[in-house]
């Protein structure tokens, strides 16, 4: 059955074959169901290619899928920063230490000035705190993947 909500990494590029080109690839991070499904159904309503993932170590294994693939990574990442496993801050290091310049955008419920101050020190391109509105960051999102992830 084919379901436009389909959400990991080898089911996008398995689309991709039937649809053409795919739309810019926005990976979502979040432990909580409800959050993570509201911003990617945001996010896909807006034409972003979404791939969902409910915790850090299955943001890294979709990364991997993705990457395999695609023979690309996603042009922007969306991770909440406390989650089981890895943390997006976890995340976060690890993919900047490997001199990924893809744009990631954290979000978090435990934002004190420490969190925010290390989040950018790490290289976050920008950080939400929840309750956030998904306005603002819908128009992050926009400004953040590049114009040439469009159409590719």
């Amino acid at each position: 059955m084919h379901s436009m909500d389909r959400g990991t990494a080898q089911e996008k590029v398995a689309d991709a074959f039937i649809t053409g080109p795919p739309a810019p690839c926005v990976m979502v991070a979040e432990d909580d169901d409800d959050i993570r499904a509201m911003i990617a159904a945001v996010l896909r309503r807006d034409g972003y290619d979404v791939v969902e993932a409910k915790n850090g170590a299955d943001l890294l294994d979709q990364i991997g899928s993705l990457l395999f693939l695609r023979f690309a990574p996603p042009d922007l990442i969306v991770s909440d920063i406390r989650m089981p496993g890895f943390s997006g801050l976890q995340v976060l290091a690890g993919l900047r230490s490997a001199d990924w310049h893809t744009p990631i955008v954290l979000i978090t419920a435990y934002g004190g000035d420490g969190v925010y101050e290390e989040a950018k020190k790490l290289g976050a391109d920008a950080v939400f705190g929840k309750p956030f509105d998904i306005d603002d960051l819908r128009t992050v999102v926009l400004n953040m993947v590049p114009a040439s992830a469009w159409g590719r």
